[in-house]
């Protein structure tokens, strides 16, 4: 018997059910966090705060998700995922209620930074595709990873010009309540994507191997670690456009209705983008597929800069950015499996997510200290572009073959 066949011996939970579900998930945990720069200025108003403030709590969100994300991963791989992603609803819905309360700083800053990371650590669609791994036939890992990152997307399609429409219509707490009430939704979904830890066993390169002897073995290998790196970038520059995005273009004059619809841009043609990429991960080689997606994403932000700024170029910035949103998450997630096997991967592509997050945590936290201090957003254009030019270099060097067995040990 396969580890496919132990992990889901119900006839109901087919691989169409799995995927379904799996991207259901994804679309209800992203949504509302795609939307969080559309509550800054709203709520920096409400309570008096210069741009700065709520950045550090939307920061830490992003600090926390990717601190909580290798843990997540590892409690998933050894227990199941079914409780994961559980914990994690709750604390995501509890984490949204609190940004509506009238919090100081500092415990806006732990309460709702906390909550939200650690609940969108559990619920998000990196634990998804790791479901996938387990769940699905080697076969339909690459178009279903693609599939699952594409319905994140269509969340933030769904949840932008939702999230103005909500504001203007209830007010922003109203608004900031109804998204608090999705985390809810997951609770039935993740029965299909429910793993049994013994099915873990055998599954890929590091099956029989502890924790301890899986993490030394990937820290060690140097694709791992270029990948680690790489994928920094990604997540310093979508942090940054999803927080920063609907007040740089507030700044310009232009109307609310272009940072909605920029928003919904981004996560449409990202959906087209991420397809894509799943099907290109299962037909070319995945570091060069990384590579070209970092320095278009380069000269896209390169494209912003010199443009005299319109609601033309500012969606036309959004589509072809949405096309290079979540495309980097096939591949990378693909190498992590093809390196270590799927025994460990959740936990494994944890850390490559905490890199991200770091980024992320960078991104939005210094988007508004750089606007505090100088007036405007250009000093993190710029580096966006520099970044994106870094990780496509650095991932020139990744061989793409399974890492090389370290001594195997008594599992955990």
């Amino acid at each position: 018997m396969t580890s496919t066949d132990t992990a889901r011996p119900e006839t109901w939970r087919t691989p169409f059910v799995i995927v379904v579900c799996g991207c259901l998930i994804g679309l209800l945990s992203f949504g509302p966090r795609s939307v969080v720069g559309m509550f800054l200025m709203p709520i920096s108003n409400e309570n008096g705060w210069t741009r700065d403030v709520l950045s550090m709590t939307i920061a830490i969100q992003n600090l926390m998700w990717g601190i909580g994300q290798p843990f997540a991963g590892a409690i998933a791989d050894r227990f199941g995922t079914l409780r994961v992603f559980w914990a994690g609803a709750i604390m995501y819905a509890l984490g949204l209620a609190c940004m509506g309360l009238p919090l100081p700083p500092l415990a806006m800053h732990v309460i709702s930074g906390t909550l939200v990371g650690l609940g969108l650590a559990g619920v998000s669609f990196n634990l998804v595709l790791s479901c996938f791994a387990k769940l699905l036939p080697e076969s339909r890992r690459p178009s279903a990873m693609g599939a699952g990152t594409a319905a994140s997307s269509l969340g933030q399609f769904l949840f932008a010009p939702l999230t103005p429409l909500l504001i203007d219509l209830f007010g922003w707490k109203v608004a900031l309540f109804v998204f608090a009430c999705v985390p809810a939704l997951i609770f039935p979904l993740a029965f299909a994507l429910a793993t049994n830890p013994a099915a873990n066993v055998g599954a890929g390169t590091g099956a029989e191997k502890s924790v301890a002897a899986t993490l030394k073995e990937a820290f060690s290998h140097p694709s791992y670690v270029y990948l680690v790196i790489g994928f920094f970038t990604c997540g310093f520059q979508l942090a940054f456009i999803t927080t920063h995005y609907p007040p740089y273009l507030a700044d310009l004059k232009m109307p609310a209705w272009v940072a909605g619809f920029a928003l919904a841009f981004i996560g449409l043609f990202n959906i087209v983008g991420s397809l894509t990429s799943g099907w290109l991960s299962g037909r070319m080689l995945k570091r060069w597929l990384l590579v070209y997606i970092y320095f278009a994403r380069g000269a896209v932000g390169l494209m912003l800069i010199v443009l005299p700024p319109s609601p033309a170029v500012a969606l036309l910035f959004a589509a072809l950015m949405g096309l290079l949103w979540l495309s980097t998450v096939p591949p990378t997630s693909g190498l992590v499996a093809l390196m270590f096997g799927t025994r460990y991967m959740a936990m494994l592509y944890g850390f490559v997510f905490f890199s991200h997050q770091v980024g992320g945590f960078l991104g939005v936290w210094l988007g508004g200290l750089m606007y505090e201090r100088t007036g405007s957003y250009d000093i993190m254009w710029w580096l966006s572009v520099l970044f994106c030019i870094g990780s496509g270099l650095i991932n020139i060097p990744i061989k793409e073959q399974p890492a090389k067995p370290a001594a195997l040990v008594p599992a955990e």
